[in-house]
């Protein structure tokens, strides 16, 4: 038994936990928990916990349905909106087959496989992302619009504001929880929140992240009010993404900086964006995985609609920040693309692989666009070369079917599943009378 396994256990008896709950990953990203007694981890930590795969999105037929679940001792917390006494904690669980081979449905593996490809080529791959999500009055009415818990704006600062005590309360608990914060503010929309979370490597960040989903929507709970990570819940507001920092470590030192070349980046961080633009389209229907996602791309402003990159440029897809330009291990870049309601363990996992692609393939980074890119002319936007992302799901389907490196980073099975349950959900979508069409066709036709 290694010591971090050992510390759970007398942590364990320690805190009087009386729930563990094992946390693992579906398909689309929802969590998914089962708790066990103390009494019984000590063989979970051994031998895995036995599951029926075939109730869970994405993970297998009922013919193949046995999985087992993995507690990975490294992520043990104890959960600080239960009651201390007795307590309730949490560990992420790997998931493998029957015969101990990893699970081929498993997200975290997904990108575990990534971060190894990384890995041998000498890279370790840090992540950091500002997340941004609505807070709503309580309840929400079917087939009304949400009414936002505040009509604050962008970097507001309200007195005794609710938005104000919410991040405060929820930024402890994740905190409580090793969850690092780096900054918290009001964005621009009415009721609209963001936190970011501090680097880390990216399987840590991803694990983070579904945490930073719980803590959220449970200091919610508690206040009376509700949270969402929808992309794009009112039309004439900005919508929530997720801008994703990455950078890539060789040891020590930021492989994405050279203090001799423009800007001080490196050929391998051109290379990089070189690959997240080229595979950008493939990528997006896993990055902005729900019908909803492609509103807040329409919508102009912070979102991006067009593959491109620039320095401090907020309407391209990836952007080279210049905060502290000398700074060497400050050097990244952002995709800012990416949904707050994105699978993060299969986002991440493309993400890296479309810039490792780009590495090993030595792509050619074109021209940089400083211009605001949704208000140039279609014309001049053809003429410097930068194309649409897919702008619904549909596009970004036909473009995911067809790519070699998304079919090769998800696996052949989480690769049929995610298009077959999002080609059911944009069929779904398509059948429905919108509002709109009520509002605009009705009276006249």
């Amino acid at each position: 038994m290694d010591k971090q396994t050992e510390f759970v256990l007398r942590a364990i008896e320690e805190r009087d936990v009386r729930f563990v709950r094992m946390w693992f990953t579906d398909v689309l990203g929802f969590l998914k928990s089962v708790a066990i007694a103390p009494a019984e981890l000590e063989g979970a930590f051994a031998e895995g916990m036995g599951f029926d795969g075939s109730a869970i999105e994405g993970f297998a037929r009922v013919y193949e349905s046995d999985m087992v679940a993995h507690p990975d001792p490294a992520t043990f917390q104890v959960l600080p909106w239960r009651d201390t006494s007795p307590a309730t904690a949490r560990m992420f669980c790997d998931i493998s087959m029957p015969d101990g081979s990893p699970s081929y449905a498993d997200p975290r593996y997904v990108l575990k496989r990534a971060l190894k490809k990384a890995a041998d080529l000498g890279f370790t791959f840090y992540t950091h992302p500002e997340v941004e999500f609505f807070l709503f009055k309580d309840p929400l009415e079917p087939d009304q619009p949400p009414v936002p818990v505040d009509q604050s704006g962008y970097f507001d600062h309200t007195p005794q504001s609710l938005g104000s005590d919410f991040r405060r309360k929820a930024i402890t608990m994740l905190e409580q929880m090793g969850i690092s914060v780096e900054f918290s503010h009001h964005e621009g929309g009415p009721g609209q929140q963001e936190i970011d979370l501090r680097y880390a490597d990216a399987l840590s960040t991803a694990d983070n992240l579904m945490t930073f989903r719980v803590v959220v929507k449970e200091v919610a709970l508690s206040q009376g009010i509700h949270a969402s990570f929808m992309p794009k819940p009112f039309t004439e507001h900005p919508g929530s993404g997720m801008h994703t920092h990455m950078s890539l470590f060789e040891g020590d030192n930021n492989a994405f900086y050279d203090a001799s070349a423009e800007h001080h980046l490196s050929k391998v961080a051109r290379h990089f964006i070189a690959g997240l633009l080229r595979h950008a389209g493939e990528i997006t229907a896993v990055t902005n995985q729900w019908v909803n996602s492609y509103k807040r791309l329409a919508g102009g402003g912070e979102a991006p609609s067009y593959i491109c990159w620039g320095r401090n440029n907020r309407s391209a897809l990836v952007r080279v920040p210049m905060y502290k330009p000398n700074k060497g291990s400050s050097a990244r870049v952002e995709l800012r693309s990416i949904d707050s309601a994105a699978n993060p363990y299969l986002a991440f996992a493309l993400m890296l692989n479309a810039g490792l692609a780009g590495i090993e393939g030595e792509y050619e980074l074109p021209e940089g666009a400083e211009d605001d890119v949704w208000s140039l002319t279609e014309r001049e936007r053809q003429a410097l070369g930068i194309e649409p992302l897919p702008r619904n799901l549909d596009e970004a389907i036909r473009a995911m079917e067809k790519s070699e490196l998304v079919a090769e980073t998800l696996g052949e099975h989480v690769f049929d599943f995610f298009l077959r349950n999002k080609r059911a959900e944009f069929e779904e979508y398509r059948r429905q009378v919108t509002p709109m069409e009520l509002r605009r066709l009705l009276p006249v036709l």
